[in-house]
C-alpha cells in the first residue's frame, strides 16, 4: 500500500469561523422564530419550519468540530473512513478532515525501551514533584528521528562461545501507510527484526582474532572479529535490518553495538586465557631480548680480547646471563673465589 498525502487541508481556522457565525444565526433564528410564534405573527408554518431547522443545527452542529485535527511539526495522522484508506495528514498545521475519518496508528499503545515510549514519574522541577507522561494513546505517528535500545542477547559466536550483546537503532517512519496498515504492530515488529538480524549477524564472527575464519563470506580467512572490527558488525547488521524492515515503511539510519562481553559462565576463562596468552607474548619478547644481549656481551669481550673463554665457561656464562635476564626475581649470584676447575 502506497502512501497518499492529503495537502489541501490546512482549514481548521476557517471551518471555526464558519462554524460560529452559522452558530450565531441559528441562536438568533431560534430567538426570532420564538418570538413571532409567541406573537402570534404570520406564516406560522414559516416560523416553525425556521424554529426545527435551526434547533436541529444547534443541537447536531458540534459533530463538525470532530473533524478538527492539529499536528505539530515531524508527526503524520493516517486516515480511514469506514475502514477504507484516504490518506496521511503531514505537516504542522490546523486541519479540518471529514468528521467521520478516523486515525490509525497500531503501535499508539506499545512501550518499548526507546525513545519517546517512556513514563517518566516523579520528576521535580520548579519545586514540584510531578508526574510526566507521554501522550502513549494519540493516534497521531511520530516522524521524528528515534533510537531503540534492545535488551542484551546471549548470542553464540562462530567458535560457539557465548556472548552477551546489545545494540542501539536510530531509525524513523518514512511511509506511514506501510507503518500502518502492512504490519500488525510496527515497533514490535522492528524490535523482533534488530533480535533476529542480530543473532543472524553475530554468529559469523568470532568474540576475538580466531585462525581459519571467513567471516566475508569470499571462501578467504580474515582477521574480523566482534571485538576489532565493531564498525563493520555494526553496518552489516545495519544492512540486515533494513531489508527486513523495508516492507513495514521503515528507514534505519544506524546501528551501533552498546555492549560485548563473553557469557558471565565463561568469562573468568576467557580472562584466564587471555592472561596466558599475553604472559606467553611478554616471556617470548624478553627471551629474544636477553639472547640478544647475550650474544653482544659475548661479541664486545671476543672483540676487545678482554679474556678468552673456552666452550665450557662460555657456556656457564650465557647460563648465569639467561637466569639473570630472564628471571621474575633479582639475580643473587653466589661468588667464586677459586678456580672453575
Amino acid at each position: 500500500m502506497d502512501e497518499k498525502l492529503l495537502n489541501a487541508k490546512k482549514n481548521g481556522l476557517s471551518v471555526i469561523l464558519i462554524y460560529l457565525v452559522s452558530l450565531a444565526v441559528s441562536i438568533v433564528g431560534i430567538v426570532f422564530a420564538g418570538v413571532s410564534l409567541d406573537t402570534g405573527r404570520e406564516p406560522m408554518g414559516l416560523y416553525v419550519t425556521l424554529l426545527v431547522v435551526c434547533i436541529i443545527f444547534a443541537s447536531v452542529s458540534w459533530i463538525i468540530l470532530l473533524g478538527l485535527k492539529i499536528l505539530k511539526p515531524q508527526e503524520a495522522l493516517v486516515l480511514t473512513l469506514f475502514g477504507k484508506y484516504i490518506g496521511t495528514l503531514k505537516g504542522e498545521g490546523f486541519y479540518w478532515v471529514n468528521p467521520f475519518c478516523t486515525g490509525v496508528n497500531p503501535a499508539a499503545n506499545t512501550k518499548l525501551n526507546q525513545s519517546q515510549d517512556v513514563n517518566t514519574k516523579g520528576i521535580q522541577f520548579a519545586g514540584q514533584t510531578g508526574d510526566i507522561t507521554m501522550d502513549a494513546y494519540s493516534k497521531k505517528m511520530s516522524l521524528k528521528i528515534m533510537t531503540l535500545n534492545n535488551s542484551r542477547q546471549k548470542i553464540n559466536d562462530c567458535l560457539g562461545n557465548p556472548v552477551e550483546i546489545g545494540i542501539a537503532v536510530t531509525w524513523r517512519i518514512v511511509d506511514t501507510a506501510k507503518a500502518a496498515f502492512n504490519v500488525d504492530n510496527y515497533k514490535e515488529f522492528l524490535s523482533l527484526q534488530c533480535d533476529a538480524a542480530l543473532r543472524n549477524i553475530v554468529r559469523i564472527y568470532p568474540y576475538d582474532v580466531a585462525q581459519n575464519v571467513d567471516t566475508t563470506g569470499d571462501g578467504q580467512a580474515d582477521e574480523g572479529s566482534l571485538r576489532g572490527s565493531s564498525e563493520i558488525v555494526a553496518e552489516r547488521i545495519k544492512g540486515e535490518i533494513q531489508q527486513r524492515v523495508s516492507e513495514a515503511g521503515i528507514e534505519i539510519i544506524e546501528s551501533r553495538i552498546t555492549y560485548l562481553a563473553y557469557a558471565p559462565e565463561i568469562a573468568a576463562v576467557m580472562l584466564q586465557r587471555q592472561q596466558a596468552s599475553a604472559i606467553i607474548d611478554a616471556r617470548k619478547m624478553i627471551v629474544d631480548g636477553a639472547v640478544g644481549m647475550v650474544e653482544m656481551a659475548l661479541d664486545k669481550l671476543n672483540e676487545k680480547d678482554i679474556v678468552n673463554l673456552d666452550e665450557e665457561r662460555k657456556a656457564n656464562m650465557v647460563s648465569n646471563l639467561l637466569v639473570v635476564l630472564c628471571g621474575n626475581h633479582d639475580a643473587q649470584p653466589v661468588v667464586n673465589s677459586g678456580s672453575l676447575y
